[in-house]
């Protein structure tokens, strides 16, 4: 069972590409560019936290809520990451959507749960961490496509500014949410379990309002003679 852990989390970003137009495209070496933007912009992130907000030891139980928000305000970078890759990737706009999501996914998995995956799942002793680690690995891959097609709509010339504020207030949760949850963590208690519900409830909610945005804006597009994408 165990080594089912480590293919489940790899074949569901592996299938996403393959059931998607990234197959049709032979959008591969797209994806490994996304992967190394990622790097890139995890590079940075470390670079910036360590250079202007650094550590500091802080008592059993308190937290560091200055600490916190800092962190959080460095997951913007992400956002900058996928916006270059949107922008830099040429075709169809559900291409460049699934090319920064899929690749942006599947460097983390492999810089972040892969190998906790590979090593901590042979163990004989049975652990729920790595089934943790495996439905974190899922509801990741369909957290970064939401936030490819929200960056993807704000880039749209043709988007109503009356929806702006919404695309930025979700942008903001996306960017936040893995501060938010160990903040909600630390202070309430919750178990990792716990927060993986919230995160799943959380994921779902921003993606019914993203899927909504994208098809209005798609219906739009249809109604006025324009290309679906551009």
């Amino acid at each position: 069972m165990h080594w089912l852990l480590r293919l489940e989390a790899v074949v569901s970003t592996q299938s996403t590409g393959k059931n998607s137009k990234l197959s049709e495209y032979n959008s591969f070496w797209s994806c490994v560019k996304a992967g190394g933007v990622y790097m890139l912009t995890q590079l940075c992130k470390m670079i910036v936290l360590a250079t202007f907000f650094p550590t500091y030891e802080v008592p059993e139980g308190k937290i560091d809520l200055h600490g916190e928000l800092m962190k959080g305000a460095v997951e913007l970078f992400d956002l900058i990451g996928i916006f270059v890759i949107i922008s830099q990737q040429i075709g169809r706009g559900d291409l460049k959507i699934l090319v920064a999501g899929v690749g942006w996914a599947t460097a983390e998995l492999v810089s972040m749960r892969l190998l906790p995956l590979w090593v901590g799942a042979r163990g004989i002793e049975f652990s729920w961490q790595y089934i943790q680690l495996s439905f974190e690995a899922n509801i990741s891959l369909v957290h970064h496509i939401i936030m490819a097609v929200l960056i993807w709509m704000w880039t749209r010339n043709n988007i109503e500014k009356s929806v702006l504020p919404l695309i930025i207030s979700l942008l903001f949760i996306c960017s936040s949410k893995q501060t938010l949850l160990e903040l909600v963590g630390t202070m309430f208690h919750v178990s990792s379990f716990g927060i993986l519900g919230i995160n799943v409830i959380v994921t779902l909610l921003v993606g019914l309002i993203t899927t909504q945005l994208y098809v209005n804006l798609c219906i739009q597009d249809n109604a006025w003679g324009n290309p679906k994408y551009h």
